[in-house]
């Protein structure tokens, strides 16, 4: 992309925006950050509440190991500094459902530091995301104001849950840039196991900072990392999904140019954004940190690890899905395009692999990109819930390569094994789908074609396209079966070209 594509104009001239996004991804594990208590989409109200997430008093927390472990692992995989040593601290403000009167998480020493993510972008081009940090913290619970009309309930089930918040630098300038961005940083959460990535739940989901200023300011910020180069910012609390994150920063920054361009000044707020509407609107004016009167939590000492366990979590870690497209790419002969869409849901690249064994892989990652994936999407299906096996795309495969089928005939091929009637060759012997390669049959046919229309016979030898007609006779003769390269050949011999 292009920087005068991000360009956005304005009544008084051109403007740029600048993205920064804090992520919240709930961290894969069976218990909470700082209690046994189950965590778990669907129980019942306040079913998974204990002592501690109900901040009675006397209850201490005691820091859940697989947490810990989970967002090491997480710093690893986005290639950020781990630190040995962080402390938790008492973020504190109050809501009805935050029990304690303040938050468990971290400040001034997170667990882990700085460190990058890849993004790739719909048109070819690749930016770089910087991270700032990455903390542990709990979650609230959840307040349902509709439930009734004169009161509020409180569900404390998501209470004490652990959560990452992975923060951003501002380095996204385009709302495509940050849809891509947190797409990306979600299937890298996936593949290291450390958070399902399910939107949809909350599992993830975004705030995101949206600020405006005139073209070259940014680039004054990037060489001396002044913010006052930069507009004011307001954050878009809780965004979840990637299409309303584009809809919340376009909406957003054109609200603050139209204000701006009015005269006017941008005040630093907190906002949601109203997906029915899509519009964003203020929720309340944005604490700075010392209005959060932060401490060190002293029911808990310093978090120290130990470098041998953070060694040992690093030589377990997955092939990410950076390394995986490049290794699809040497190995199997694939585009850039077509490996980054097998390694955006690893399921797909396990599927594409396990069918492309001494196959024609890119054979194999058009059927399972193109017309597998489109089948599996109108079925709303995952494709570790195929009913088309990887070796049945293989075995596909193998009967166009070996000339047995065409290409088209095996659409149809295809269409029968998913609707349940076999094997693909199986369904080529019981419906008669042999593709007709017999020189002597498909000459037999030629000929009566040639004999039978001398004028277009004679045409073909000064437009040499017009071959088209013939080829199209002879597969309306044979059902389709005849092999077209073949065809091919035979006519071109008996009209002499």
């Amino acid at each position: 992309m292009t920087e005068n594509t991000k360009l956005i104009q304005g009544r008084t001239g051109p403007w740029e925006m600048v993205l920064g996004l804090e992520v919240h991804a709930q961290v894969a594990s069976n218990a909470k950050l700082f209690s046994g208590a189950a965590v778990g989409f669907g129980a019942g109200p306040n079913a998974q509440v204990s002592l501690v997430d109900a901040a009675m008093p006397g209850m201490l927390p005691v820091i859940n190991r697989r947490c810990v472990e989970q967002a090491v692992r997480t710093g690893l995989g986005l290639k950020a500094q781990i630190n040995l040593k962080s402390t938790f601290d008492r973020k504190n403000y109050f809501y009805p459902d935050l029990p304690q009167g303040y938050q468990i998480s971290q400040f001034k020493e997170p667990i882990v530091g700085e460190g990058e993510v890849l993004v790739e972008l719909d048109d070819g081009e690749t930016i770089t995301v910087r991270i700032e940090r990455l903390h542990l913290e709990q979650d609230a619970g959840k307040s349902l104001h509709d439930q009734d009309p004169d009161s509020t309930y409180v569900d404390l089930n998501r209470a004490g849950t652990a959560l990452m918040e992975i923060v951003s630098r501002p380095d996204m300038r385009s709302a495509p840039e940050a849809a891509a961005y947190v797409k990306k940083l979600r299937t890298i959460l996936v593949y290291l196991g450390t958070c399902d990535g399910d939107m949809e739940k909350g599992n993830l989901r975004a705030d995101v900072n949206v600020s405006v200023c005139r073209p070259g300011a940014y680039e004054k910020f990037r060489a001396t990392g002044d913010f006052s180069h930069l507009g004011t910012r307001c954050e878009i609390k809780n965004v979840n999904s990637y299409r309303f994150i584009q809809q919340a920063i376009e909406y957003e920054a054109r609200r603050q140019i139209e204000i701006l361009e009015d005269g006017g000044k941008i005040d630093q707020e907190t906002r949601l954004f109203d997906p029915g509407k899509g519009e964003t609107r203020s929720m309340r004016s944005k604490e700075e940190a010392h209005d959060y009167r932060y401490f060190p939590d002293p029911d808990l000492l310093p978090l120290e690890l130990d470098p041998a366990w953070v060694k040992a979590i690093e030589d377990s870690l997955p092939e990410l899905p950076d390394p995986k497209k490049a290794r699809l790419q040497s190995q199997y002969g694939l585009s850039a395009y077509d490996a980054g869409v097998l390694v955006g849901d690893q399921a797909r690249a396990d599927f594409f692999e396990a069918a492309a064994k001494g196959r024609d892989a890119k054979l194999v990652a058009n059927w399972v990109t193109n017309d597998l994936a489109a089948r599996l999407t109108a079925a709303s299906l995952d494709i570790e819930n195929s009913p088309i096996s990887a070796g049945e795309i293989a075995d596909l495969v193998k009967l166009i390569e070996d000339g047995v089928i065409s290409s088209k005939i095996a659409k149809d091929v295809f269409e029968r094994m998913w609707a349940g009637e076999g094997a693909p060759a199986e369904i080529v012997e019981k419906q008669g789908l042999m593709q007709v390669s017999d020189t002597g049959e498909l000459e037999a046919i030629i000929d009566g074609l040639i004999a039978g229309n001398p004028a277009q016979a004679e045409s073909v030898k000064e437009k040499p396209q017009a071959i088209g007609w013939f080829v199209g006779q002879v597969m309306k003769a044979t059902g389709g079966k005849a092999n077209p390269g073949t065809v091919n050949q035979l006519l071109k011999a008996k009209l002499g070209l």
